[in-house]
C-alpha cells in the first residue's frame, strides 16, 4: 500500500477536499480498470474526457479523484485533488508510485521524425553486446534485458513507462533507450522522467493531424531538450536545419553529429552497397551492415551516444560493425529469381525519399525499381500527394495502395495521393486498393535483378480497416508471394 500524500510529491495542487493521508492501492486513468481504494486521474483525451467518468470510477471503488475541474457532486469519504493539469499530475504520480525508477538507471531519449526506432533499438543491441543489462522502450517492442513485451505506442503512457522502468530496475538494468514522440512530449508522458541524454535525429512533415502547425511540432520536440538537466548530454544532427534549434536553450552539455558539416561526431561514406556501408568515423574506418545515407546518420548518433555514456571509442566502433538491421527498417530479401524485396517503415515524405535515393545510389540502373506505397487514414492528409509524387518521381513503377485506412475510405485516400502525381508520371502508376494484391502485382511485374520497395508499414503485423486490426505483415506477404511465383 502507498500513501496518497507521498505520491503527490511535486504535483501542482490547486485545492484539496478530504484527506491525503490515506492508503491507496494503485493509480489509473482508465475508469474501467479502477478497483477498491484506487486513485482515478481524470485525463482529457482526444476522443473522451476522463472527467465524465469520475462517478463511474467512484462506483468501482476509487477512494481519491485527481481532476482539473471539480465535479458538481462531491461525495463524502472521497478525496478530491484539483490540479492545474492532470497529464502532468499523472506523470509525477506515476514516477512517485514506482519510486522514481528513471533516477536509478541511465535513460536516454531519442526524438525526431525519422530514425527513432533504429537508433534506440541499435543502442539496445550495442550495449547488450558490451555485456550491459539494457532496457528498450520503442515502437516495435519493449525489452527488459532479455524479456520482450508488446509495444502499443511509440511513447507509452506515464504509468506504463514507469512500470517497465521499475521492472528494469528489479532486473538489474543499467541503461535504457527510449523513443520520445511529439505526442508523448505534448501529453506530458515524459515530464517526470530523469534523462541522462537526449538525441535529435531530424524533422520533416509528420503528425500535422495532431499538431496544428509545423512550428508547434518543432517546438514540442525542442521542449524535450529544454527540459534536460545540466548533468545530461544533448546530441543533435546539425545537418538538419532544425538541429541547432534543438540546442538553443538547453542547459545540457551540447554535442553534434553530421555528414556534411563540421561536428563533434563526423562521418564520411567511403562505400555504399546493398550489403552495407564503409564509413570513416572521426578518422577511423568501420564497416557496418546497415544501408544508406540515413543509416550513416543513425550510426553517428549511436556512436556519439556510446562515447558520451563512457564507452571506449574503438570498442564502440567494433560493436557497431556487428549490429543487425531493425525489423521493418530497410529489411530485405533476395528471391531465388534474383528479385530484391525491401520492406521499410517509411511513412513520411522525407523517409520515403531517403529510402528511394538510397536504393538509387546502390542500383545499376539496368533494373526496374517498383514501389508499393500507401498513406494511413485519420492521419496527416497533407503528406498524401507529396508521398505519391516522391514515389512516382523516384521509381520506374509505383503502385498506390492501402496502408492502415482506419476509419477512412481507402479510395478517398488514394484520390488524395493521386493528386500529387505529375502528368508525365501517370504512365508509371497503378491503383490497387487491396494491399496484398498490390504486393502480388509488384512481384508479378518484377524480373530478375529488379527491386521492389514496400513502404509504410515496416514492422507492423496488422492492417487496420474500419477500426478493426487484421493480421498483415509486409515481409511475410512478399516472401510468400515470391515463393509461390517461383513454383
Amino acid at each position: 500500500m502507498k500513501i496518497l500524500k507521498d505520491i503527490l510529491y511535486k504535483v501542482a495542487i490547486e485545492s484539496v477536499t478530504g484527506s491525503t493521508d490515506i492508503a491507496i492501492h494503485k493509480i489509473d486513468f482508465d475508469s474501467r480498470k479502477i478497483e477498491e481504494n484506487d486513485v482515478f486521474i481524470a485525463i482529457r483525451g482526444t476522443l473522451s474526457d476522463g472527467h465524465d467518468y469520475i462517478e463511474k470510477a467512484i462506483q468501482l471503488g476509487a477512494i481519491a479523484i485527481i481532476c482539473d475541474r471539480l465535479p458538481e457532486n462531491i461525495e463524502k469519504g472521497i478525496t478530491y485533488i484539483q490540479v492545474k493539469d492532470t497529464n502532468t499530475a499523472l506523470a509525477f504520480m506515476a514516477a512517485n508510485y514506482f519510486d522514481n525508477p528513471s533516477e536509478k538507471l541511465k535513460l536516454v531519449g531519442v526524438t525526431g521524425t525519422n530514425g527513432k526506432t533504429t537508433i534506440a533499438s541499435l543502442l539496445f543491441q550495442l550495449f547488450k553486446k558490451a555485456d550491459f543489462k539494457v532496457g528498450l522502450l520503442s515502437t516495435v517492442k519493449i525489452m527488459v534485458d532479455d524479456t520482450e513485451y508488446k509495444a502499443t505506442h511509440t511513447t507509452p503512457d506515464s504509468i506504463t513507462i514507469n512500470h517497465y522502468l521499475n521492472e528494469m530496475i528489479e532486473a538489474g538494468v543499467t541503461h535504457c533507450f527510449m523513443e520520445v514522440s511529439s505526442h508523448g512530449i505534448h501529453q506530458k508522458r515524459t515530464e517526470a522522467l530523469h534523462f541522462v541524454g537526449g538525441i535529435f535525429t531530424n524533422l520533416s512533415h509528420d503528425h500535422l493531424d495532431y499538431h496544428p502547425t509545423f512550428a508547434e511540432y518543432r517546438d514540442v520536440k525542442k521542449s524535450f531538450f529544454d527540459s534536460l538537466p545540466k548533468t545530461a548530454f544533448a546530441l543533435s544532427n546539425i545537418d538538419d536545419k532544425n538541429g541547432t534549434v534543438m540546442l538553443q536553450n538547453t542547459v545540457a552539455r551540447k554535442f553534434t553529429y553530421a555528414l556534411k558539416t563540421y561536428a563533434d561526431f563526423k562521418a564520411q561514406i567511403l562505400e555504399s552497397q546493398l550489403s552495407g556501408l564503409l564509413l570513416k568515423v572521426n578518422d577511423n574506418e568501420v564497416w557496418v551492415k546497415l544501408i544508406g545515407t540515413f543509416n550513416a546518420y543513425n550510426i553517428l548518433a549511436i556512436y556519439g551516444t556510446a562515447i558520451e555514456l563512457g564507452m571506449d571509442s574503438l570498442e564502440a566502433l567494433r560493436l557497431l560493425s556487428d549490429l543487425e538491421s531493425v525489423s521493418g527498417r530497410f529489411q530485405y530479401i533476395v528471391s531465388e529469381g534474383n528479385v530484391t524485396a525491401i520492406v521499410d517503415y517509411a511513412h513520411t515524405p522525407d523517409a520515403l525519399e531517403n529510402v528511394l535515393k538510397t536504393i538509387d545510389g546502390i542500383r545499376t540502373k539496368n533494373e526496374q525499381l517498383i514501389t508499393v506505397v500507401g498513406c494511413g487514414g485519420n492521419r496527416d492528409k497533407g503528406k498524401r500527394p507529396i508521398m505519391a509524387k516522391i514515389a512516382t518521381d523516384l521509381s520506374d513503377k509505383a503502385i498506390l495502395t492501402s496502408d492502415n485506412p482506419r476509419n477512412e475510405d481507402p479510395e478517398a485516400i488514394l484520390d488524395e495521393m493521386e493528386e500529387g502525381v505529375e502528368a508525365h508520371n501517370y504512365r508509371k502508376i497503378l491503383r490497387i486498393t487491396d494491399r496484398k494484391q498490390a504486393i502480388k502485382t509488384a512481384c508479378q511485374f518484377a524480373q530478375s535483378n529488379d527491386i521492389i520497395l514496400i513502404a509504410g508499414k515496416g514492422h507492423e503485423t496488422y492492417q487496420e480497416i474500419n477500426g478493426v486490426r487484421h493480421h498483415f505483415d509486409d515481409m511475410e506477404t512478399v516472401k510468400e508471394i515470391l515463393e509461390q511465383l517461383r513454383k
